[in-house]
């Protein structure tokens, strides 16, 4: 089913359009939510939650592009999730590439920093858009979707070690990019 007929039956308050929704994307879905939770109850959860959220946004918003539209309400109920979890000491064995950018994205704390972020926002796409589509594509699968290393190994068919090197290298490319546009890092 094309985006555009589901989203017209979202707009008609038409229940199928959760069930083909479901059909079209839960399995692009799942993979996000799953890459950043480890419980697939949890999983489950934010998906129903996702789905909810978007039936609750239609009307009265009309995403351009229904399946990115769904995945970042995905990934950032996935990431609230995951923060509950961890904040709350449920899950000690939970890993996300997150941390990674730790070292060059500073966290953001007082009121002032919140103003600041939608700039660094726009920094950041402006560096990724900078980079060749085999690196963009590295950088957002492991810091946007979450994969793990073995899994873009596969995907790109490079090497394990190839992609944990260009990682690196693209950290210390975003550090001096970031330090160029004026950022503190």
């Amino acid at each position: 089913m094309k985006d555009a007929e589901l989203i017209e039956m979202f707009w008609q308050r038409d229940e199928r359009g959760i069930a083909e929704l479901q059909q079209t994307y839960g399995s692009q879905c799942a993979r996000v939510a799953g890459n950043i939770l480890s419980d697939p109850e949890d999983v489950r959860e934010c998906l129903n939650d996702a789905y909810l959220a978007l039936w609750n946004r239609i009307p009265p918003e009309r995403p351009d592009v229904l399946p990115a539209y769904l995945l970042k309400i995905v990934r950032n109920l996935s990431l609230k999730r995951y923060h509950y979890l961890h904040r709350e000491k449920r899950n000690k064995n939970a890993e996300i590439p997150m941390t990674e950018l730790e070292g060059v994205l500073c966290t953001r704390e007082t009121a002032e920093d919140h103003v600041e972020a939608s700039e660094l926002s726009a920094c950041l796409a402006a560096f990724i858009r900078g980079l060749p589509e085999e690196k963009r594509q590295l950088f957002i699968r492991r810091y946007w979707y979450q994969d793990s290393i073995e899994a873009i190994s596969r995907t790109l068919h490079l090497s394990e070690s190839n992609v944990k090197t260009t990682l690196f290298r693209l950290r210390q490319q975003l550090r001096l990019f970031l330090q160029k546009e004026g950022y503190n890092v």
